[in-house]
């Protein structure tokens, strides 16, 4: 059985602000920078043998942060990058709604046929975060891995894992640090646990 534990990266300014980050290069906050750590001290105590991250800084952090603390390197794949926002990157959430009302509107109702000016769509990320996940299990068959990445590369992944269409994406929430588990057994995946931030019950 090969273990994959998918996370999400820790708090940014552009979260708090409800902006749109895509693949701008946003760092952590020093919460997210706690969230880290404290998913780090979590994660110790299972047994990893390899982790991966998006090529963005904010996950490559987090993932790094965990690789230091149990003594393993991170490598880092572009394609589990989160999903390209085009023209609403670095605009906020009210901004966008006023200025690309239209395009919004599709976004929230039917966000797997939004098409977002300048962006990739979620079809898109769902198929290029997908090709670098099965390469990964499919190398480290048996084995427990650890991808860092995005939440909305994250909810693409895995509705596409668990073969749940895209229009049901917003009916996962994904927060900073969460960890997913899924297990890839001999008759296909199964999903363990979604969304767990038991580690960060003591921080505000």
């Amino acid at each position: 059985m090969t273990r994959l534990y998918l996370v999400r990266h820790g708090q940014t300014k552009w979260n708090l602000e409800f902006r749109a980050q895509g693949s701008q290069n946003i760092e952590l906050t020093d919460k997210g920078k706690m969230q880290a750590a404290l998913l780090a001290e979590k994660m110790k105590k299972y047994k990893i043998d390899s982790i991966y991250s998006s090529n963005l800084d904010r996950a490559y952090e987090t993932a790094l942060t965990l690789g230091e603390k149990i003594g393993i390197p991170v490598s880092k794949i572009n394609d589990l990058r989160e999903m390209s926002f085009g023209d609403w990157e670095g605009l906020t959430m009210d901004e966008i709604q006023k200025t690309y009302k239209s395009h919004y509107t599709v976004w929230r109702d039917q966000p797997h046929e939004a098409q977002i000016p300048g962006g990739e769509t979620l079809v898109e990320v769902q198929k290029r975060a997908l090709r670098a996940v099965y390469d990964i299990v499919k190398e480290n068959e048996g084995k427990n891995i650890v991808i860092v990445s995005h939440g909305v590369a994250i909810k693409s992944i895995l509705l596409g894992i668990m073969d749940i269409d895209l229009s049901n994406f917003y009916k996962i929430s994904l927060d900073n640090t969460c960890i997913n588990i899924i297990d890839f057994k001999d008759y296909g995946p199964v999903l363990v646990s979604l969304n767990d931030t038991c580690h960060l019950e003591n921080i505000k």
